[in-house]
Order: C-alpha cells, then structure tokens, then sequence
C-alpha cells in the first residue's frame, strides 16, 4: 500500500498528538499551523490520568511528567479559607495509575514538536479552504495547497475547518465568566497544596509547577467582552488581593504585566464531528469549560482514537465514522459536565453558596473520587503505537 497522507490544521497540543500517532503509524503528516510559529503562551496545564494514558500510547508519557510538578494533594476551599475537600495524589494514582500532573504548556509543546519531523511543521499556513476533490481532500492555505488523504482539523474554538465544512452549526457559546491566567516568580516557600477557593461569583486557584513557581487561575461572572477599567493585575488586585491566605501572596509574586484574560466558551454539541474525510479533534470538535481540566486530556484522547481507527481500516471515511461513534458522546457528556461545574462553581446567591459548600464539605472525598472515574478511567484502544519511551523515541527524527 502506498504511503498514506495527512494534513493536519491546527498546530496545538491535539494536532501536534495527532500527527505525531499518525506518523509513527507509517503516515506522511504535515501540521498547518497560522501563527509565525510553533510556540505556546500562557500558563500551567493540568494532565489527568486519561491524558497521561494516552501519551503512554504516544511513547511520550515519562518526557512529560519528568517536566512536570505532582503535588501530594489539591481541593477546594470556601471564601473564609475552610477546607471543603481534599483530593490526594496518592489515592488517585492508586486508583488510575497515574498522578495529576502539571506543567507549562510551553514544555508540552516542546516536548510534542521533537517527536515529529522538523520539515512537518508547516508554520504561517493560515487555511482558507477545504474541499475533496473525489480523490483527495485539498487543503488551501498561505503557503500553497496540500492533497491528502485525511485532514484533521485541530484548529481550535473558532475552527476555520469547522466553519467551511459544518457551515450550520452554532458557534461558541460564552459561559458567563471570564478567566485570568499567570504564573508566579519561584517562591522561596511554595504552599504545600494546591486548591480551589471558591467565593460568590468568583473562584481562585493554585497548583504548583516545577521550580518553586505556582500557577495562578481565577474567575469571574461578567458580561462577554467586559474590560478592565485598568490593569488586568490591578483588577486581580482589587478582585481578589483580600481572599484568604496564599492568595494575597501569590499574587505579589506575579509579573504584572504576565496575567493573561479570555471570557470562557464551550462549544454546542455538534451532529457528527466527521465530513467525509476531514475529521474534527479537540477544541473544534467539542471545545469545553476549564472546570474539570480536561480541555487538552480529551484532545490527547481524541488523538490516539483517531490514528487507532484509521489502522483498522484503509477505508479513511469508515474509520472516521468509527472515531465519531467513539468519541462524540463521550467528549460532548465531558462539555456538559463542565458547563454543570461551572454553574456551581459560579453560584453567588449566598443561600445557594451556603448549600453548594455544605454539600462539598459532606462528600466523602472517595466518593468525589468514584464520581471521576468516568472521566479518568478512559482506557486507549488497541494496542500501543510504541512501548519504548526512549530519548530517540521522543526526539526529533
């Protein structure tokens, strides 16, 4: 069989995952990337176990967790700084295989351009167009054209892919709150724990990255595109410089000019996430809400199912329809379990603040844990791309 072919748009942490189990699976892939470069701002990314399991599948699973952080423990906590739950590493390891682990999405990327071919990487290739010709799937894009025998489109929330070929569907819907990121200077004592504060329409929290830094994140119920009168450090300060210690203290030790804001979205379910033989993967397919910190987890899985089916068959639109049975109602249940969290976590009527933590402070953190194990329990299909994480494995080649 001749060599198949990929083009893959989108050069985030789901496309890069995807080309790189494609690849190793004896496909010629190309990653369409718009912006100038392969590169990644902002802050920390947290890996549940799913997310590991399928880097597992990807050979890549030890590169990432020797960059990352595991903290003995992380929770939730009310407005006045009382524990309301606590979920230990230990225990989640015990029960998935794997820790939470957290890291600068810089170093994930990183680590996932190595395992593919420099001349892969296609950077400044914005695409406007896709069609299938009746033999080939044609790729418009900056640099020229690509005719492939698959397209993924990784492209993110306002996937270009998605709005040429699923013309109909709803865009991006906003959650009602907005999110500041940032990551803190090393601190000469780091907390011990990461946790969730939880206030009135508001919520800060803290997980810790290597080398003594922690990364921030907060929230905040306000209309879609709503400014800051100054700063986005200054509205932090005013927000939240008064919550309950480490906040007051983390937030001393951010860069002001390092807080990154974006109102929040989700994506309404969409009636297949395959067209032919274009594919959708990640925040193009089923973009979600941060609460549960699967965002990038479910991009990974996406990523080892997709090159699993098309293994399974040298018909691509077969194997893309056998992808959509697997992952859209799993990922599109994951969307709607965030959405639920984050109404919760966003509760501001204090009856409702009062009974929202009353209750998380009576569950039993194995239930919390139990309760997870839909999520976390996601076993990759077939068998290993490759069982050997070694340094050439994992580097570029």
């Amino acid at each position: 069989m001749p060599q198949r072919a990929a083009t893959v748009v989108g050069g985030g942490i789901g496309g890069l995952a995807a080309a790189i189990a494609l690849h190793r699976r004896g496909w010629r892939v190309e990653v369409l990337e718009r912006a100038p470069g392969f590169t990644e701002i902002g802050a920390g990314i947290s890996l549940w176990p799913n997310a590991l399991r399928a880097l597992e599948v990807l050979g890549l699973a030890g590169a990432v967790r020797a960059l990352g952080a595991v903290e003995a423990a992380g929770g939730v906590r009310d407005r006045r700084g009382r524990r309301l739950s606590r979920t230990d590493n230990a225990e989640l390891t015990r029960r998935f295989g794997h820790p939470l682990v957290v890291l600068h999405r810089a170093d994930l990327l990183r680590v996932l351009t190595e395992a593919l071919p420099a001349g892969a990487l296609r950077s400044g290739s914005e695409v406007s167009a896709v069609r299938d010709d009746g033999h080939r799937v044609v790729v418009d894009h900056r640099r020229g054209g690509s005719r492939s025998d698959l397209v993924v489109g990784a492209d993110g929330l306002r996937s270009a892919v998605r709005r040429t070929l699923w013309p109909d569907a709803a865009g991006p819907r906003y959650a009602g709150y907005t999110a500041w990121r940032m990551v803190t200077e090393p601190l000469a004592e780091p907390p011990s724990e990461g946790a969730v504060t939880w206030g009135r329409g508001a919520r800060f929290g803290c997980t810790a990255l290597p080398g003594g830094r922690m990364y921030c994140f907060a929230t905040a119920s306000l209309p879609e595109g709503a400014a800051s009168g100054s700063s986005e450090y200054a509205e932090l300060l005013r927000r939240f410089g008064s919550w309950p210690d480490p906040i007051p203290a983390l937030l001393a030790a951010v860069p002001a000019d390092a807080v990154l804001r974006h109102d929040l979205y989700d994506l309404p379910p969409l009636p297949s996430f395959v067209h032919g033989r274009v594919a959708l993967l990640g925040d193009a397919a089923h973009a979600m809400t941060p609460n549960l910190g699967q965002g990038a987890c479910q991009a990974l899985e996406d990523a080892v199912t997709l090159a699993h089916c098309l293994d399974s068959t040298p018909d691509v639109a077969a194997a893309l329809r056998s992808y959509d049975v697997l992952r859209r109602p799993r990922t599109q249940a994951i969307t709607r379990r965030s959405a639920r969290l984050g109404v919760v976590g966003q509760l501001s009527w204090p009856p409702a603040v009062l009974l929202r933590d009353t209750a998380a402070r009576l569950t039993p953190t194995r239930a919390a844990l139990r309760s997870m194990t839909p999520v976390l329990g996601w076993t990759p299909p077939g068998d290993r791309v490759s069982t050997t994480e070694s340094t050439t494995e994992s580097g570029s080649h």
